[in-house]
């Protein structure tokens, strides 16, 4: 019982420190404010850090330190375990039809990229990060093998993905959706178990959307997109799995790991 409840909090919170942290600076700021486009994601980040301190602190009882905040720079690794499978899912895209190429200033692309990647971070990647790779999956450890930590985390992160923003427009396309990002959880998932913390999993959600950002490309078929960005991100994550003994049943191997 506690299990559901951890994750359907998790599943809750997702959406409320996106709401509330995106709209925080509206108390300050007009709409039209160009901060807003900064201020917003971390307004994002900070309430998702709030929640997370919360819960940790007054409902599960268990340390902050346990959420695996050493060795910051495998978020580098984990950016390129995330962004190579989808450069290479569009290439794929595109060479059998379900995507073309488009036009861009390559200047003005390079130009966004660097605040391109502090907002992408500070708006998903490590909010979100937070809440499922590091305070779910460090939860759920202390009770269950670590192959059914992955298996949980991964779905319930994917299926609150249905009311995407950009899931699509059709059930099919939102279904699909929903099964790429169960995707990409479960490379989040393995960057966490590979990396013993949490940054390679953010790193691993921020090469996801700098490598769907990054090539300028129109898809003409969503589904197929979706269906090679899953396929894609699962091999990543089974790559990133190999001699990690994820099969291993005790419930405190993954704790071991996160040491």
């Amino acid at each position: 019982m506690k299990t559901l409840w951890t994750v359907l909090l998790a599943m809750v919170l997702i959406f409320a420190q996106a709401i509330i942290g995106s709209t925080l600076p509206l108390l300050f700021l007009s709409r039209t404010s160009p901060l807003l486009s900064l201020l917003g994601p971390l307004g994002i980040t900070l309430t998702a850090l709030l929640f997370v301190y919360l819960i940790r602190r007054f409902l599960d009882r268990r340390p902050w330190s346990s959420l695996g905040w050493r060795k910051p720079w495998h978020i580098v690794l984990g950016v390129f375990a995330g962004a190579l499978p989808i450069l290479a899912a569009c290439g794929m895209a595109m060479a059998v039809g379900a995507g073309t190429w488009v036009s861009v200033d390559a200047s003005v692309l390079l130009g966004a990229l660097p605040l391109g990647v502090v907002v992408l971070l500070l708006n998903q990647a490590f909010p979100e990060e937070l809440l499922w790779r590091g305070h779910v999956f460090d939860s759920l450890s202390q009770r269950l093998s670590p192959r059914a930590v992955l298996i949980i985390t991964s779905v319930a992160f994917g299926s609150v993905h249905v009311f995407s923003q950009g899931s699509g427009t059709t059930i099919g396309e939102k279904l699909l959706y929903a099964l790429m990002a169960t995707a990409l959880g479960f490379a989040a998932g393995a960057a966490r178990v590979r990396g013993g913390g949490l940054w390679m999993a953010a790193g691993v959600h921020l090469g996801f959307h700098l490598g769907m950002r990054s090539v300028p490309m129109k898809p003409e078929s969503f589904s197929i997109l979706l269906v090679l960005m899953a396929i894609g991100l699962a091999l990543a994550g089974a790559v990133l799995l190999r001699g990690q003994g994820i099969t291993e049943t005790n419930p405190r191997a993954s704790d071991q790991a996160a040491a």
